[in-house]
C-alpha cells in the first residue's frame, strides 16, 4: 500500500501573499525612478516580495545551488553526446571545481549541493552526504521498461522533499535547482509531450552537447516510444515519474512541491527542472508561484514546458551546459531587483498629502537591511 499521497500537496501549497505584492507595487509606485523604467526588474522585486512576504524586500543571503544527480538507461540508445553511465564524472568534477557552475557559485559565493539519486557508479566512489538520499544505480531505459519501480519512484520523491526540508530548515533563502544527469534531457523530453499532449518532435532537443543530426534523430525515437508507455499513467503523476522519468527528476518534482510548501522560491534552470515543474504544477496548481525561471537554453521542451506554465525566462544567452549555471548567472539579476526595491529612495510628500502607514514605515526605517 502507498504511504505517498501527493494530493496533499495540493491542500499545503498557498500562493505567495497577493496582499504583499500589492503593498510592494504600491511602494514602487512612490519611488524616484518611474514604474516600468526598470523593465522586468519591477516584477521580480515584486514576486520577491510575494515570496518573502516582505515589504521592503530582504536580501537574498543565503542562496544555494541544488543539483540533483543520476544516469538514465535510455543513454544506452545513443541519444546524449555524453557515454551512458558517466554522470558519475561530471559529478566529480563539479565536487572538484572545475565545471561552468562551480566556477561561478564560487566567483559568487553560493554552496553547490549535489544529491546522487541513481548515478551508475560505486557509491563508495563519491563522499557519504553525495550519496544519502540514493534509489539505485542507474535507471531503467524508458522506450522498452520502466524507469523505477513504483517504490522507488516513491522513495525518490521523499527524498527531494527531505532535501527541500533540510534546505529550508538551514536558512536557505533561495535554491537554484539543476540536475547531472546523462539521457536526463531525453526523459524530460518525454514528460513534457506526455503532459502538453504532443509529438515527440516538438519536444526533441539536441541535449547540452549540441548532438548531431543522427543522434537527434535516435532521441526522438526514443521520445516517441516513451512517450507510448507514458500516455497510459498520465493520470497517476507517480507512476509517470515511475515509468518514463527516473529517481532525480522523481526527486526534484518533490522538492519543488515541498519548497513551495515550505515557501521558499526556486530559480528552475533548464529542461529537466522544466519538466519537474511542469509534473509538479499538474501536483498543486499553486506551486509555480513560488518558481522562477531562469534562462532560454535553447531546448524546446523547455519553452514548452514554461509556456504551459506561463514563465517567461529571466535570461537568452545561449547557454545549454546545463548543471544550474544558467541558473546561477539569474541570481545576480534576483538580487539586483531585490536591492532595487528595497534602497530606490521614494519621492517626498507633496505639503498635505497623506500617506500610508506603511510608506510612513519605510520612511522611518534608515536602519533596513541592504540588499545583497
Amino acid at each position: 500500500m502507498s504511504s505517498l499521497d501527493v494530493d496533499d500537496f495540493s491542500d499545503l501549497i498557498e500562493r505567495p501573499d497577493g496582499g504583499v505584492r500589492r503593498d510592494a507595487e504600491t511602494r514602487r509606485e512612490r519611488q524616484i525612478v518611474p514604474p516600468g523604467a526598470l523593465g522586468r526588474l519591477d516584477e521580480l522585486g515584486e514576486w520577491l516580495a510575494a515570496a518573502q512576504a516582505a515589504v521592503p524586500v530582504r536580501p537574498v543571503e543565503q542562496p544555494r545551488v541544488v543539483l540533483f544527480a543520476g544516469d538514465h538507461g535510455v543513454a544506452a540508445l545513443g541519444v546524449s553526446a555524453r557515454p551512458a553511465g558517466s554522470a558519475a564524472e561530471l559529478v566529480r568534477e563539479v565536487l572538484a571545481g572545475g565545471r561552468p557552475v562551480s566556477v561561478l557559485a564560487r566567483r559568487l559565493g553560493v554552496p553547490v549541493r549535489v544529491v546522487d539519486m541513481a548515478l551508475d557508479c560505486d557509491p563508495g566512489t563519491l563522499p557519504a552526504d553525495v550519496v544519502r538520499h540514493r534509489v539505485r544505480r542507474g535507471s531503467g531505459r524508458i522506450d522498452v521498461e520502466d524507469a523505477l519501480t513504483r517504490q522507488e519512484a516513491e522513495a525518490a520523491f521523499l527524498a527531494g522533499v527531505a532535501v527541500a526540508d533540510e534546505e529550508a530548515d538551514s536558512g536557505t533563502d533561495l535554491v537554484v535547482l539543476g540536475d547531472v544527469s546523462v539521457g536526463g534531457t531525453t526523459a524530460a523530453g518525454v514528460l513534457v509531450a506526455a503532459l502538453c499532449g504532443t509529438d515527440a518532435s516538438v519536444v526533441t532537443g539536441r541535449g547540452g552537447l549540441a548532438v548531431d543530426d543522427l543522434t537527434w534523430m535516435r532521441k526522438c525515437a526514443a521520445i516517441r516510444d516513451a512517450l507510448r508507455r507514458a500516455r497510459p499513467v498520465l493520470g497517476d503523476q507517480v507512476q509517470l515519474l515511475a515509468a518514463v522519468g527516473g529517481a532525480d527528476l522523481a526527486a526534484m518534482t518533490g522538492f519543488l512541491l515541498q519548497s513551495a510548501v515550505r515557501k521558499m522560491p526556486v530559480v528552475l534552470d533548464g529542461v529537466v527542472a522544466a519538466a519537474c515543474a511542469l509534473v509538479g504544477q499538474r501536483i498543486a496548481f499553486r506551486a509555480p508561484d513560488w518558481w522562477l525561471a531562469a534562462h532560454d537554453s535553447g531546448e524546446p521542451g523547455q519553452a514548452k514546458a514554461l509556456d504551459r506554465m506561463a514563465m517567461e525566462p529571466l535570461l537568452d544567452q545561449g547557454v545549454r551546459v546545463g548543471e544550474g549555471l544558467g541558473g546561477l548567472l539569474a541570481l545576480p539579476l534576483v538580487r539586483a531587483a531585490a536591492a532595487l526595491s528595497a534602497e530606490l529612495p521614494e519621492h517626498p510628500a507633496e505639503p498635505g498629502e497623506p500617506q500610508d502607514a506603511q510608506g510612513a514605515q519605510g520612511a522611518q526605517e534608515p536602519d533596513a537591511p541592504a540588499a545583497g
